[in-house]
Order: C-alpha cells, then structure tokens, then sequence
C-alpha cells in the first residue's frame, strides 16, 4: 500500500510501468535449474556433510567442541569442492569441450 502511493508521486511512473510490462512480456529459458544448482545444492551438501562427518567423528573424538570444529570444516571443504565441481564442469559445458572428455 505505502509503495502505490509512493509510485503515484513519482515523476518516472510511466517508465517504470513500461519497464515492468516488458520484463513480463518477456520470454526466455528457465533460469529455475541454474537457481538450484547455484544456490540450494550446495547448502543441502553443506547441510548433509555436516551431519555425516558430525556421526563419523562421534567415536573417534571425545571432545564435542573439537568434533563439531572439524566437522564444520570437513563440511565447507567438501562444499567447496562441490562449487568447484560444478563451475569447472559448467565452463567446460559452455567451450564445448566436455563431449571430448
């Protein structure tokens, strides 16, 4: 409600609108797959890396501060790696040069 009447004072009401018409006109491909790829997969990983290291390291350290550290830091390397994966095999994607692999 406080946007409407910030926009009905606005000078560049029009352009907006033209703006606005056009990106919803739009079409092109769905970036949905990019989106989860780029932002979901990884935390999911991070988020199950996490908890497979926290039980694997249950029985061979005893001090909880330590496990849950190396854990965490099991998790982003892991996570990392993840993106690396994906960046490397989304530029080789992009050259054409992942068929010759």
């Amino acid at each position: 409600m406080v946007q409407q009447k910030f926009c009905q004072d606005c000078s560049q009401k029009r352009e907006c609108q033209d703006v606005y018409k056009q990106l919803g006109e739009a079409e092109g491909r769905s970036v949905v797959s990019k989106v989860v790829l780029a932002f979901l997969l990884p935390l999911v990983v991070f988020i199950v890396l996490l908890a497979g290291f926290e039980r694997i390291l249950a029985g061979r350290i005893s001090a909880k501060e330590l496990r849950t550290a190396v854990s965490f830091l099991l998790a982003v390397l892991g996570t990392l790696g993840l993106i690396l994966i994906i960046r490397v095999i989304g530029r080789l994607v992009r050259t054409g040069n992942f068929r010759s692999i």
